[in-house]
């Protein structure tokens, strides 16, 4: 008998050299190849937009508009489960940045979901089908779209990076994010290795899944009629990969049959008592656990209705005693309103609130006050509401009714004083409490009586302060920012204070902690900040013009668009801040540190920077005319079309700089002490003040004129003026 001649087409001759290719390396080395290949793909898809957000982010001719809000929440998600610290607020960036960044977000996670898709219909991803690696179920096909969720959502991520989380969580280098990668890349790793299994080495989520990972470049064998593979006995290449080492690999891959390797799922069918059990077993405990909640719900309710009706019984009564028609002394009285305070309960926290502005009896309203004292911070909601309405009974009245207006006047300083007791006694317990928009400062328009809030060295960690009146306040040594719960600096859960819009002229803050507090629209006109943390706070479009800044760490603080007219800022670490636009004019910054600060826009007119550090400043656009900038350090300064006319740089370290673009009309950069012509020959003699521009290229400057010149040739700078 004749043996049929099969000819083969050019496409199968061409795609049966290509195994041959792939071959050449073990199937457990393509397999990672081609795993690492997807993830390098997700993550550059995602870092390549997100760096030019970056870039863009720091040019100055793109306008500034809000962060996405949808980043806004991914970031705060991401940052609660890492411990992260978050800048609470929405933050303004380049358009481009935003654009580029939301981008950054789609492209990995829709990258992700395709090759999911590819995976689970074909079996193979691109990377997989380029080096050779398949998946499959247990018959021998693609696994489908729902083994692939459980195979590399639960199995290959879920699992080993809860595990790795979990150990991080709960261990002492927490929030240490280093760890954290170790463990988790470590548990990913020793996930795919494998676990043993009837057939060998599985990896958990290829066992979770049902499926295997065999090699694409070998066929697999005929089945008989009844469906069973004719080399049942023979393992897969991943198998003996794992288990012989050096020994070559089979020459065939398997279908596996479901009979011989049973999933989960398949157990299930195969004994459906076993779910029957399960169901009844979970019915029991949920009946159980509703009658035994009901009965305490029911305890509960009961017991607070009888609470309820005994304080209430008891509230009645006090009312009477301390009615204007009571006959009771003075001391029943004291005793009544001290017996009020102790009730504990709302009516009676009204009661007392009420009682406050209406009495007129001093030795009263000091027990009114110590009363509500010991109430604690569940009297503040009841005393801000009536602060509120004292408040806007006073700007009712005006200035027409004087009399009236005092008497209200001394009713709001007894309000703004008992909350003043209550917050200074609560001491780091207030973390939450709702102070927005209370008047708790001095207004410009108050008599000879004010009231002049001091909390000083005291923990207002938490507290909202949102567009409240705290003028005149004094705040020294206080904290407005806590560990949280964990017990852990800079994480997420940091209890951290809200001053945005508020009112805080000539408040007094020496020395106090506001690190990461949100201030954007606060006016801080006049105050005072010497030695404050204010390191990564949010001081957007905040007023501090005259303010005492010196000595204060402002480390990647956000001032953008703030006003610093006049401030001290002496000593002061404004390192890696971000005063985008903000105005500094006349401005003090002798020995300030600016490096690596964004000083883009920023307008420094007649300001003093004697001494400061600007190295790696980005003063692109910025306005520096007629300031003073005897011996500061602008090494390798982005200095692109800023604005030196009448400016001081005596002594100024230049090199490095990029100046292109820069306005140097009449710029001193060395005082004329010889003639122009002799500075090509001679230069200034050690220790005179003259710049360092070294190396430094000016010839894209504008309005050089021929002093200057001469000395930028004459110290080695460049310029095509130069011989």
């Amino acid at each position: 008998m004749a043996i049929p001649i099969v000819r083969r087409s050019s496409n199968e001759s061409s795609r049966s050299k290509e195994p041959t290719k792939a071959n050449l390396l073990p199937l457990a080395t393509r397999r990672f190849a081609a795993w690492a290949a997807e993830i390098t793909l997700v993550v550059a898809s995602g870092l390549i937009p997100f760096s030019i957000g970056v870039y863009a982010n720091s040019r100055s001719d793109f306008n500034r508009v809000p962060l996405n809000p949808v980043l806004v929440v991914t970031e705060r998600a991401i940052a609660r489960p890492l411990a992260l610290p978050v800048s609470y607020g929405i933050r303004n960036v380049a358009w481009p940045t935003n654009f580029l960044w939301t981008l950054a977000l789609l492209a990995p996670v829709t990258l992700s979901w395709w090759q999911l898709y590819l995976l689970g219909k074909t079996g193979s991803t691109i990377p997989k089908r380029r080096f050779g690696v398949r998946v499959v179920n247990e018959q021998g096909k693609p696994p489908g779209l729902g083994a692939v969720v459980v195979r590399e959502g639960i199995g290959r991520w879920t699992v080993p990076m809860s595990i790795a989380y979990l150990l991080w969580r709960y261990s002492f280098a927490f929030p240490n994010l280093g760890l954290f990668t170790f463990l988790a890349v470590l548990m990913v790793l020793g996930e795919g290795m494998g676990l043993p299994s009837r057939r060998g080495r599985r990896a958990l989520h290829d066992q979770l899944a049902g499926t295997y990972v065999t090699d694409a470049t070998r066929p697999l064998p005929p089945k008989n009629e009844d469906g069973k593979s004719q080399s049942q006995s023979v393992k897969d290449n991943e198998t003996d990969e794992w288990q012989e080492g050096n020994e070559q690999v089979a020459t065939t891959s398997i279908a596996i049959s479901s009979d011989t390797s049973p999933n989960l799922w398949r157990r299930i069918q195969q004994n459906p008592n076993l779910i029957l059990f399960g169901v009844a077993l979970v019915s029991m405990t949920a009946v159980l656990a509703t009658l035994i909640g009901t009965q305490v719900y029911i305890q509960t309710q009961q017991t607070q209705r009888t609470t309820k009706q005994i304080n209430s019984q008891q509230f009645l009564a006090l009312v009477k005693q301390l009615s204007p028609n009571s006959s009771a002394t003075n001391e029943e009285r004291r005793s009544a309103i001290l017996a009020m305070g102790s009730l504990n309960d709302p009516q009676a926290i009204q009661f007392l609130v009420d009682f406050l502005v209406n009495e007129t009896n001093p030795t009263l309203l000091d027990t009114t006050q110590q009363a509500l004292v010991s109430v604690g911070l569940k009297a503040i909601p009841e005393l801000k509401t009536k602060n509120q309405f004292l408040a806007g009974e006073i700007e009712s009245v005006g200035n027409s009714a004087s009399q009236e207006r005092e008497l209200r006047q001394k009713r709001l300083q007894i309000n703004q004083g008992t909350i003043n007791k209550i917050l200074a006694v609560s001491s780091g317990q207030i973390n939450g409490i709702d102070l927005n928009r209370t008047q708790l400062g001095r207004s410009g328009s108050e008599g000879s009586s004010f009231f002049n809030l001091v909390l000083d060295n005291v923990d207002l960690s938490g507290v909202k302060f949102k567009s409240a009146n705290l003028n005149q306040a004094s705040f020294k040594g206080s904290r407005f920012r806590g560990m949280g719960e964990d017990g852990r600096w800079d994480t997420y859960d940091d209890t951290i204070a809200n001053l945005s819009q508020a009112q805080l002229k000539q408040a007094n803050l020496t020395d106090a902690n506001l690190s990461r507090v949100l201030m954007n629209g606060s006016d801080l006109s006049r105050a005072t900040l010497n030695r404050a943390n204010l390191s990564d706070a949010r001081l957007v479009d905040a007023n501090l013009s005259s303010t005492q800044l010196v000595g204060a760490d402002m480390h990647r603080a956000v001032l953008e668009n703030a006003s610093l007219t006049g401030a001290d800022l002496g000593d002061a670490k404004l390192n890696e801040a971000n005063l985008y636009a903000a105005r500094l004019g006349r401005v003090i910054a002798i020995g300030t540190i600016l490096s690596h600060a964004n000083l883009t826009k920023t307008d420094w007119q007649g300001a003093d920077l004697s001494g400061a550090y600007l190295d790696h400043a980005n003063l692109s656009n910025a306005n520096l005319s007629a300031t003073r900038l005897t011996g500061a350090v602008l090494r390798s300064a982005y200095m692109q079309n800023a604005n030196l006319r009448n400016a001081d740089l005596s002594l100024v370290d230049l090199q490095g700089a990029n100046v292109a673009g820069a306005d140097f009309q009449g710029t001193i950069l060395a005082p004329s002490k010889q003639d122009p012509a002799d500075q090509f020959v001679k230069t200034p003699d050690t220790g005179s003040q003259s710049a360092v521009v070294k190396g430094v290229d000016f010839t894209q400057a504008k309005n050089l004129d021929t002093r200057q010149v001469a000395y930028i040739c004459s110290q080695e700078g460049i310029h095509p003026s130069c011989p």
